[in-house]
């Protein structure tokens, strides 16, 4: 098992910088393989643009590969429709946005249940 973990601590560059870390708050920030880290960089870098909302060349390219991910998401997940695959700003982002839908259908009386901490 040990064997495992470290193999995949070892694609995670927060592990070579603290290798005893145990981290238990990926609701709230998840950590990166650098591959992924590799990934965002270049977009950053050399693709970055409105997505969904231009038409000039970077737009487009940019919203392509938006639309490339959220078909490889769907795949994973085995999604019926790509449409199903919502991208968020974050959990709390999440939350907010199914809160928002799901009102709609709310009736007088309904409740909320909800943890202390929120």
């Amino acid at each position: 098992m040990s064997v495992v973990k470290s193999a995949i601590k070892q694609a995670f560059p927060i592990w070579d910088k603290h290798p005893n870390l145990v981290y238990l708050d990926s609701a709230a920030t998840t950590h990166k393989p650098k591959v992924v880290i590799d990934r965002m960089s270049q977009f950053y870098l050399e693709q970055y643009a409105t997505v969904h909302r231009a038409v000039y060349g970077l737009s487009v390219q940019a919203t392509a590969f938006v639309e490339e991910v959220r078909k490889q998401v769907a795949d994973f997940i085995k999604a019926q429709h790509v449409e199903e695959i919502v991208f968020t700003k974050g959990t709390t982002d999440a939350i907010h946005l199914v809160k928002q839908t799901l009102s709609c259908s709310w009736k007088k009386g309904d409740e909320v249940i909800i943890t202390e901490g929120e």
